[in-house]
């Protein structure tokens, strides 16, 4: 005897080719993360060029992403995520082409640009393929894939790097993306098109947004190689980032219709968890960059090597996963969401007293601890946040959910990157202030190495400056990994402060206030 189907299943198909999409778009954030080096040395890239190489992709998603409820409206569900999925494989292709720095920059901003509208909306389609318990599960797993993607980047990509070349970290993009162009329009039939909005869309308010995400980027990546705010270019790009994003706050609330819904902040669940949603987008995307980094340049690991190090923040994500859908049905998901936050922040507490010969062994309790709640961080806010609004305003507000994961991404990134650069400076001159003919431990040190350095007749000379040499890259080194204690340390202050904001959130199902419905 049969039984009829489950109502739902017939959407699962269809779900899970668009999950995929949105997991290549997110995957490839990260997958360059262990393979930098490897990038930089096959384009013949200066260190300070390299973060480029994510924070372009980053940047370019960030621009896109508000736009696509907007751009799901004119070109409708099926045909954006078409568009999409071969915009993002065509610019795969001309990534793994790139033939010097700059021409990597734009094909990595290109990729992020086009591939962008397959992130949220699968968070929209969600709530459109599911309904009530069934709920938990797709956001269980949209949750796990905003999380584990980027997550599991520096792994696959260095296995990758190691057993072919950085080539093929763009190469493997081809074949999931060409059957996701080819699968969505038999599969995916949601919405339909409506071409008349692009007469009446509001284009001075995506120049607007376009202008200040992108300056306010390039602002917070170059200030610290430029000395902030006594370079020209920087302080005109921090200008034109305030003024822009104002200008572009005031439009979006006196138009009719704006192609981002700021009035959808007026919900206070939907304000909380956008924050919540930055928030977790420091902590994923920042710390993924950051171990990678000090795996790379402190201890002279092989992409390889990196991706096998971080691959336990990877597992553990999937083991919360079932956990997370388990605990949800049972208990009220704010305080699964609390518990999430105030185990990445001591995660990132733990990470703070990182010394230089740290390696897989040492980093495994804190990717662990890092790891495992990052569902229960991530998928209560898309019920929370987006669950809370009407469903005539989901897919605009989605857009903006979603920007906040990613801005806080590119922000964290860029803020990182500044503290470790300003902190190895301070570490460096108060190690090195330390280090005088009046410490005796350092000049036996300095005596032992020169001795090592000049055994051969005539070399006292060369084996002092030699003991000197190396002397200044011991106390560089010990700088740069307190500098990154310093990172994690920011990291786990933002945390802290996102786990407090939990409360304000108001238990599911309730109702929607009405300034959220006008």
């Amino acid at each position: 005897m049969t039984h009829p189907a489950p109502v739902g299943n017939p959407n699962i198909l269809p779900f899970a080719v668009m999950c995929v999409g949105m997991f290549i778009a997110l995957l490839d954030i990260q997958i360059v993360a262990s393979s930098l080096q490897d990038i930089g040395g096959g384009l013949s890239a200066a260190q300070d060029e390299i973060s480029w190489v994510q924070t372009a992709y980053l940047i370019a998603e960030i621009m896109m992403i508000p736009l696509s409820g907007w751009l799901t409206r004119v070109f409708s569900t099926r045909w954006l995520f078409t568009l999409s999925a071969a915009g993002f494989t065509i610019s795969s292709l001309l990534c793994a082409l790139a033939w010097n720095i700059q021409s990597m920059i734009l094909f990595r901003a290109v990729q992020g640009l086009l591939g962008a509208s397959m992130i949220p909306t699968v968070f929209t389609s969600s709530f459109h393929f599911f309904q009530g318990e069934r709920r938990v599960y797709s956001a269980a797993v949209v949750g796990t894939i905003a999380s584990i993607a980027p997550t599991l980047g520096p792994v696959i990509g260095g296995w990758i790097t190691d057993a072919l070349n950085w080539h093929w970290l763009f190469y493997i993009n081809l074949l999931p993306g060409l059957a996701i162009t080819l699968l969505i329009p038999m599969l995916v039939d949601i919405d339909k098109p409506d071409l008349s909005l692009l007469k009446g869309a509001d284009y001075p308010g995506i120049a607007l947004m376009a202008v200040g995400l992108g300056t306010l980027e390039y602002t917070l990546e170059e200030g610290t190689r430029w000395n902030w705010f006594d370079d020209r270019t920087i302080r005109e790009t921090a200008i034109i980032a305030g003024v822009s994003l104002i200008l572009f706050g005031w439009r979006s609330l006196a138009v009719a219709n704006p192609v981002v819904d700021l009035r959808a902040l007026a919900n206070r669940n939907f304000a909380v968890g956008c924050f919540l949603s930055f928030v977790t987008g420091i902590g994923i995307f920042t710390t993924i960059y950051l171990t990678p980094l000090f795996l790379a340049y402190t201890r002279g690991f092989s992409a390889f090597q990196i991706g096998m190090a971080v691959f336990s923040t990877g597992a553990a994500s999937l083991l919360g996963t079932p956990v997370y859908i388990l605990l949800a049905r049972r208990f009220d998901t704010r305080w699964l969401m609390a518990a999430g936050l105030a185990c990445f922040a001591v995660a990132m507490w733990s990470y703070s007293f990182i010394t230089h010969d740290w390696s897989g062994a040492e980093l495994l309790w804190p990717q662990l601890l890092r790891g495992f709640p990052q569902v229960f961080a991530v998928a209560p806010s898309v019920n929370l946040g987006l669950g809370s609004l009407p469903p005539e305003r989901l897919k605009y507000a989605s857009g903006l959910f979603n920007m906040m994961r990613n801005l806080g991404g590119a922000v964290g990134i860029a803020v990182a990157t500044a503290i470790i650069n300003d902190r190895t400076n301070l570490h460096f001159d108060h190690i090195a202030s330390r280090m005088t003919e009046a410490s005796g431990p350092t000049t036996r040190l300095l005596a032992t190495m020169a001795a090592r350095y000049g055994t051969q007749p005539g070399a006292v000379d060369e084996g002092h400056q030699a003991a000197l040499t190396q002397l200044w890259h011991l106390a560089y080194r010990e700088a740069s990994t307190l500098a990154f204690a310093d990172a994690f340390r920011a990291i786990m202050v933002a945390f802290v402060i996102a786990t407090l904001l939990v409360p304000l959130l108001r238990k599911p199902g309730a109702p929607v206030p009405a300034s959220a419905t006008h």
